[in-house]
C-alpha cells in the first residue's frame, strides 16, 4: 500500500467538504420527519421511501449550492414536497389507493408512548384518527400543516419553501386546524 495521496483519494473517494457533510448530517437527522411528511403526501410507506430516496438524491446532485442556501431545512423539505408532489401524481395515474385504512404503527413514526395498556390502545385510536383526518385534508393544507407540525419549519420559512405568501400559508394553516377540529373534535 502506498501513502500517495492520489492513491488514497481514489480508495476512500474524494473528501467531503463542509456542505456536503451538512447535508448529509441534515438528512440523518431528519429522516424520520421527512419519511412521515412524505408518508402523508403519497399515501403508503413504500413511496414514502423511494420518495424520500429520490429527494436525497436531487438534493446531491445540487449540493453545490448549498454554499449559497441560507435555509437548509426549508431547501431540502422543498425538495422533498416536490418529490412527493410528484410521486404521488403517479401513484394518483396508477390509480393507486392512498393511505391503507390498515396501516400499522411502525408504518409511520408517530407512535403512541404512554405508561399503560388502556391509555396506549386510548392513543393508538386517537393517532390513527388524526393521521385519517390528515389524509383527508386538501392537498395545500395538508402541505403547510404537516411542514409546521413534521418539519417544525416557521411560518415564513414554510412560505419560502414553497414559494407562497406568507399570509396564504396563515391561512391554509388555520383552514387545516379548523377542518381537523371539525374532523376529530377535542382528542384530550
Amino acid at each position: 500500500m502506498t501513502d500517495d495521496p492520489e492513491s488514497i483519494e481514489r480508495l476512500s473517494g474524494p473528501p467531503k467538504d463542509a456542505a456536503t457533510a451538512r447535508l448529509e448530517r441534515f438528512f440523518d437527522s431528519s429522516a424520520d420527519e421527512l419519511l412521515g411528511t412524505l408518508y402523508y403526501i403519497v399515501g403508503n410507506v413504500e413511496d414514502a421511501r423511494d420518495a424520500l430516496q429520490e429527494s436525497f438524491l436531487k438534493c446531491w446532485h445540487h449540493r453545490h449550492q448549498l454554499d449559497d442556501i441560507q435555509n437548509l431545512k426549508a431547501w431540502v423539505f422543498r425538495i422533498t414536497l416536490n418529490t412527493g408532489r410528484d410521486v404521488r401524481k403517479t401513484a394518483w395515474n396508477r390509480r393507486r389507493t392512498p393511505l391503507p385504512e390498515n396501516a400499522s404503527r411502525e408504518d409511520f413514526p408517530m407512535a403512541s408512548t404512554s405508561d399503560s395498556p388502556p391509555d396506549g390502545l386510548i392513543k393508538d385510536e386517537q393517532l390513527q384518527q388524526l393521521r385519517k383526518a390528515v389524509a383527508e385534508l386538501p392537498p395545500d393544507y395538508q402541505e403547510v400543516f404537516l411542514l409546521r407540525q413534521n418539519g417544525d419549519l416557521s411560518y415564513p420559512q414554510i412560505a419560502e419553501a414553497i414559494s407562497i405568501p406568507l399570509g396564504t400559508v396563515k391561512t391554509r394553516m388555520r383552514a387545516a386546524i379548523r377542518q381537523l377540529r371539525e374532523s376529530v373534535g377535542d382528542l384530550s
